[in-house]
């Protein structure tokens, strides 16, 4: 199954900069790690914002739950989810 994520991250203005690097290396290793399972398929920046829109690939509502809420930045997140379907006007054969 494909979803649209949207991760929109706000860290406390007082967090100390040790501690919002140390989630932030974490949380990079985590997502390459996933990347490269394939799970989470792509990762888009949105310009001039601290906010990403990726493509997962995962088998259910339940996994992608799982991988999304166990990210070290998740409790600074905004999420936006929505599930993907193929299009029948799509040329393309490997999307789902």
């Amino acid at each position: 199954m494909l979803f649209h994520v949207r991760m929109d991250v706000q860290l406390p203005p007082a967090m100390p900069a040790d501690q919002a690097a140390e989630l932030k290396a974490v949380e990079k290793a985590q997502s390459q790690a996933l990347q490269a399972q394939g799970k989470w398929r792509h990762l888009w920046r949105i310009g001039g914002q601290y906010s990403n829109v990726s493509i997962f690939d995962v088998d259910s509502v339940d996994e992608l739950h799982t991988l999304v809420s166990t990210l070290p930045l998740f409790p600074y997140m905004k999420i936006e989810v929505m599930p993907l379907c193929r299009h029948p006007s799509s040329i393309r054969d490997d999307d789902r």
